[in-house]
């Protein structure tokens, strides 16, 4: 079979190879908005981690599940347990899950009917959290992280029993 008139047969008419490129310099955080490798830490830094805007369309999945005390508005539970759940994502180094929030949700009993005790503790705690950040990082920061790590099975078989313990009271 012949070859067509615009494959190239002889050397000259091979396409030429560009120059190689060079290595790659090695990267510095060296702009003003760089971080470096590692991530600050202190007040009100809260915990970062990937996509943590979708965590508030899930936290929003449970109103219809939150099971309140009188006086209590569905607002400032999933305002109050977001903080929860994103934290325990980015422990994990994730974006958000479902059962972030189940754990979340579970430890602060909104998922089913709290003890008076537990029900006392967290209503100054979440009374109008939605409007006020630091009061929903100081409820993140409650919940120790060995609480966090449990998986949401765990936390449901230790709930209502051990609510002091899940919550480090």
């Amino acid at each position: 079979m012949a070859v067509p008139e615009h494959v190239p047969t002889g050397i000259g008419q091979q396409p030429r190879r560009g120059l190689p490129l060079p290595p790659p310099r090695r990267w510095a955080a060296d702009r003003p908005a760089d971080l470096g490798p590692g991530q600050p830490r202190g007040q009100a830094f809260g915990n970062h981690g990937p996509d943590q805007g979708y965590g508030l369309k899930l936290a929003r999945r449970f109103v219809d599940r939150l099971v309140l005390a009188e006086g209590e508005h569905a607002d400032d539970a999933v305002a109050g347990c977001l903080g929860v759940a994103l934290r325990r994502a980015s422990l994990f180094g994730r974006a958000p899950v479902i059962h972030d929030f189940e754990v979340a949700f579970t430890i602060w009993g909104f998922l089913d009917e709290a003890p008076a005790e537990l029900v006392a503790l967290r209503r100054p705690l979440f009374e109008a959290v939605e409007h006020h950040y630091p009061e929903q990082r100081a409820i993140a920061n409650r919940v120790p992280e060995t609480t966090l790590r449990l998986t949401p099975e765990q936390v449901k078989q230790r709930w209502p029993s051990e609510w002091r313990h899940l919550l480090g009271v």
